[in-house]
């Protein structure tokens, strides 16, 4: 009996114990659908695509292409970066290192390279660009200073900051044998302008993809005829940089090993200008040279004295240049000359001393040849827009790149270089807003990317390319980031 009882016992807690296990599994379903349905009215954004393959329903074709839609646009996605911090700058490197970017940004700047065009003809290139553009959904306005363009990504509001590439190619045939060598006789991007192009799409990618990001506009400027055509002053007259407080550019360079990144405060790059002489005086038999006026003893002269400029009126710690390459008096043996022609260069890292070079010049020729008996014209070719301005880092903007640059490629591969005796029409921006110019290594001894620009054997390696992506997309982003409101 007392063994029945403690059965029946038994039996009745386990009948309680199995109805419990069935009933509270219902009222935590119940619970969890009544919450997902708060969550829903609360959150709809965020469950719009799940809402769309519930329980037991089948994928249309069209919840399948959202799906990979969506699956791209993951590839992007990024976390919070409100406080810049160093995971932002490498989300942006691991976007630009993406097998598919690299291969991407290759083919593109392939493509330029295949097909240089010279300076204000860059009708193909900027047609390339503009396609590029268009796939991403990245606004634009074309034409600027005929090929020009000027594209947007963002919020549409300030603060804008603006990133340039120059396109134009150069009058050389290239020498370089290899699968996507230039197809046009005579023309070679021989400065490495085909790379800066698909270098600057590279990071319009970047931006589109992180355009949730963006605390301001980005302004991004494809500009012709950087080579001795100044596409900057006529894509400024254009319109190029309305509304923007800063700029920012880079040109790639055999110096360095491929991702090194340098630059300097202050100038950076000489003001560039040409001149060209005409001292007249009156012809006449050299064994009679009396009976003339001889231009050819003025324009000695005037060589020597020009000398004087550098040497003797300039501080010897201010770097300046005045060089004579070209003394042109005729090929008569028996004659003196009615006229001798002069050309040649100067050049100066300060504005005011570039300015106060041109004046000198000028003086000099005439002065000289009055003295005599002569008269000279100089002719600077200001019309021809030849005179570029020095290239002046602003000291804030420097040190924007540098922590940029710092955060990318580690601060070891930052370097502080020194001024160069180049010239660069990037100039013009730099005068009128806060700039900064910084070089990219290319230099790699075992591909042979070790020549000069403007050097028929110039190449370079391409594994630049996805990181002068990221520098571009990371300088602008971090730029909006830190400045704007």
């Amino acid at each position: 009996m007392k063994f029945f009882l403690n059965s029946y016992k038994k039996a009745i807690f386990f009948t309680i114990f199995i109805y419990c296990m069935l009933i509270t599994p219902l009222k935590g379903a119940k619970t969890s659908v009544s919450s997902s349905s708060s969550s829903s009215d609360q959150q709809p954004k965020l469950i719009t695509y799940f809402k769309s393959t519930t329980l037991l329903k089948t994928p249309t074709i069209k919840d399948l292409q959202n799906q990979s839609r969506t699956s791209k646009i993951n590839l992007f996605t990024s976390s919070d970066c409100s406080i810049w911090t160093k995971e932002c700058s490498n989300e942006i490197l691991k976007i630009a290192q993406k097998t598919e970017h690299v291969k991407w940004i290759k083919s593109v700047r392939r493509k330029i390279h295949e097909h240089p065009e010279l300076a204000f003809q860059e009708f193909e290139t900027s047609k390339l660009v503009r396609q590029e553009l268009e796939k991403m959904e990245i606004s634009y306005r074309f034409p600027l200073a005929t090929t020009g363009i000027r594209a947007t990504i963002g919020s549409g509001q300030p603060p804008f900051v603006a990133l340039r590439a120059d396109m134009d190619a150069l009058p050389i045939q290239e020498a370089v044998e290899w699968e996507h060598k230039s197809k046009i006789a005579g023309k070679m991007h021989a400065c490495g302008h085909d790379a800066h192009v698909a270098m600057l799409i590279g990071a319009a990618r970047i931006l589109k993809a992180r355009e949730k990001n963006l605390k301001g506009t980005v302004v991004l400027i494809f500009q012709p005829a950087e080579e001795a055509g100044n596409g900057a002053k006529r894509m400024m007259k254009a319109g190029a940089l309305e509304n923007v407080e800063a700029i920012f550019a880079a040109h790639v360079s055999h110096q360095h090993p491929t991702g090194v990144i340098g630059s300097r405060t202050g100038p950076l790059l000489a003001g560039c200008g040409f001149f060209k002489a005409v001292i007249s005086g009156k012809t006449g038999q050299a064994s009679n040279p009396h009976h003339s006026i001889d231009p050819v003893l003025a324009a000695s002269a005037a060589v020597i004295s020009l000398q004087t400029i550098v040497s003797r009126e300039s501080n010897p710690l201010d770097s300046q240049v005045v060089s004579v390459t070209s003394f042109n008096a005729g090929d008569n043996l028996d004659v003196i000359p009615e006229s001798v022609i002069l050309s040649g260069t100067f050049r100066a890292f300060s504005t005011i001393n570039f300015y106060q070079l041109l004046k000198r010049i000028r003086e000099v020729f005439t002065e000289q040849a009055s003295v005599f008996r002569c008269s000279a014209t100089v002719d600077f070719f200001e019309d021809k827009d030849t005179i570029y301005p020095p290239t002046v880092n602003d000291d804030t903007m420097y040190e924007h790149v540098r922590m940029v640059a710092s955060d990318l490629v580690g601060t070891t591969n930052f370097k502080v270089v020194p001024p160069m005796m180049g010239a660069e029409d990037f100039s013009f921006y730099s005068e009128v807003i806060p700039a900064a110019f910084f070089y990219i290594g290319i230099r790699n001894e075992t591909l042979g990317s070790i020549h000069t620009g403007h050097s028929p054997h110039f190449m370079i390696d391409e594994d630049v390319l996805p990181i002068g992506a990221a520098t571009h997309a990371a300088i602008a982003e971090r730029y909006l980031n830190e400045y704007g409101s």
